[in-house]
């Protein structure tokens, strides 16, 4: 009696710190991501995965389309010395090569973005600076939110943080410079444009808000650039 009395106080032991870890591991409701089953198209029918994060729902992956929403064309400009010109709308592949499309996506100078034939396939938006602080807000502040946006694969080591948590997916796309029209820092740093503008005029030209991630650390930073610099697109689901 007394053996089977200590068995059985025993289980109960393992049964509540079982049930301790459990709870303690669990994530609160408020961090849950669902991802979307239904992927969206742009105008030359490339698709995308989506992402519900929080109340919001985003890309989970970057922006490649060379049209507008109307089904004009986007400029594809080559030359750095025209790029580092450019008062219109324009995109690039990185370094020139269509193969960096399929991870990357495209480079767009922040023209394309206000331009109002809508670069975002219809139902979505190019995010603005707001809507980018309430993502960080929601993976926990801009300390951290980087390495829970930033993919496992592809970043230069130690990609510090990255967990992909968040399910946003985010790879190292690199820029193209705006004042010499080069391209810099792939597979160490991924920048996205706002769609908010900031009355700050560098070389004739204003600036624009957006956000970059890097390799060699966790947060998400913010700040303003020269709207001709080529960065990566995100968009948002209207209506959020």
């Amino acid at each position: 009696m007394i053996k089977q009395n200590t068995f059985l106080v025993y289980r109960l032991i393992v049964t509540v710190i079982v049930f301790g870890l459990a709870t303690n591991c669990r994530k609160p409701e408020s961090a849950i991501i669902f991802t979307e089953d239904v992927p969206i198209s742009d105008c030359d029918g490339n698709t995308y995965k989506t992402v519900k994060i929080g109340n919001q729902i985003w890309m989970a992956e970057n922006l490649r389309t060379t049209r507008y929403s109307n089904g004009d064309a986007i400029p594809q400009v080559a030359s750095d010395t025209n790029w580092a010109k450019l008062t219109d709308g324009a995109y690039c592949w990185y370094n020139n090569d269509v193969v960096n499309k399929i991870n990357f996506g495209a480079l767009y100078n922040w023209f394309s973005v206000q331009d109002s034939r809508n670069i975002a396939p219809t139902g979505w938006h190019i995010p603005t600076d707001a809507e980018w602080t309430i993502l960080e807000t929601y993976l926990g502040g801009v300390s951290v939110a980087g390495g829970k946006m930033k993919s496992p694969a592809i970043w230069q080591s130690p990609n510090t943080g990255s967990d992909n948590s968040s399910g946003f997916s985010a790879f190292p796309g690199g820029y193209r410079n705006g004042v010499y029209g080069t391209y810099e820092q792939i597979n160490i740093q991924t920048y996205w444009w706002s769609a908010t503008e900031y009355d700050l005029i560098v070389l004739d030209v204003k600036s624009a808000w957006f956000r970059v991630v890097g390799y060699d650390y966790t947060a998400i930073n913010r700040t303003t650039i020269n709207e001709r610099s080529g960065f990566s697109l995100r968009c948002i689901k209207d209506n959020n």
